[in-house]
């Protein structure tokens, strides 16, 4: 699943939830502004910053997601920080977040760092570990989904999809929260189409928006290239065909044409019978 991408716009669209799982209240965010930061001249990119649009006083939130084991991960989290806070000087002070699906990934040696874990100057968070997914707000819910197996994703999805209804009164916070718990599940279910997600999970009320018609897009780019991928085959085809009639005159057999040109037996023997009208026209 990309992890990455889900939690980037998860973050950007509905920061709210952020503030949620540390334990804020969700109108934090709106003296914030959430975006990825790549340091110039290193090969240092922080995952999300949350930097705040007023006041001296408000901490900037650095953001690791961390999905895979990285035993590097503290040594180059707190490299990232400390050289952006080198070189933009930010009056602010500042906090760092990491977020884990489970604690089994979290086995990176922290001594190095233990006075910053300590004073919970950075926290980390495991998302199998936020409690049941019924009694969390269901912005918090929503990212929890990410690590719900295929079994219990389904019953999950759709009690998210009614709380989300019922629960959230802003047509475009709704319409958020759907379109990513529709995207949670199509890298959930690769098998299935969007179409069978929106079918199964009812959200067919969907089809207007971003996800489902980035889907049709992608859909149509993949139909030409298949279709031009088709063509190219079919010439291949056909060329093969054409070349029945000289390999006959030098005396191939059906069965030895079928096999030079990986044309099936039957193919081949039909192209045979064509021959003789052509050659009468």
């Amino acid at each position: 699943m990309k992890t990455d991408s889900i939690f980037y716009r998860l973050f950007q669209e509905l920061p709210s939830i952020f503030f949620e799982l540390i334990g804020n209240p969700p109108q934090t965010a709106d003296a914030y502004k959430f975006s990825s930061i790549e340091i110039k001249q290193t090969a240092f990119r922080i995952d999300g910053v949350f930097l705040p649009t007023q006041g001296e006083y408000k901490s900037i939130y650095f953001v690791e997601v961390q999905f895979q084991t990285d035993t590097e991960i503290y040594s180059r989290l707190f490299s990232e920080i400390f050289l952006y806070l080198h070189r933009n000087k930010p009056k602010n002070p500042w906090r760092g977040v990491v977020i884990y699906p489970t604690r089994s990934l979290d086995t990176a040696n922290i001594d190095n760092y233990s006075e910053f874990f300590t004073s919970r100057r950075v926290s980390r968070i495991y998302l199998d570990e936020l409690g049941e997914t019924a009694t969390l707000p269901v912005g918090i819910a929503t990212i929890k989904l990410v690590v719900e197996d295929q079994d219990t994703a389904i019953t999950t999805a759709r009690e998210l999809i009614s709380r989300t209804q019922q629960e959230i009164y802003t047509e475009r916070q709704q319409r958020q929260l759907l379109e990513l718990i529709e995207t949670i599940l199509v890298y959930k279910f690769p098998t299935m189409s969007r179409e069978e997600i929106a079918a199964m999970f009812g959200l067919s009320d969907l089809k207007q928006t971003r996800v489902y018609q980035e889907g049709r897009q992608e859909g149509r780019q993949e139909g030409l290239q298949e279709g031009r991928q088709e063509g190219r085959q079919e010439g291949v085809r056909q060329e093969k065909l054409r070349m029945i009639p000289l390999l006959l005159k030098l005396g191939l057999s059906t069965e030895e044409i079928a096999k030079e040109l990986g044309l099936g037996l039957e193919e081949v023997q039909q192209q045979m019978q064509k021959q003789p009208e052509s050659q009468d026209m």
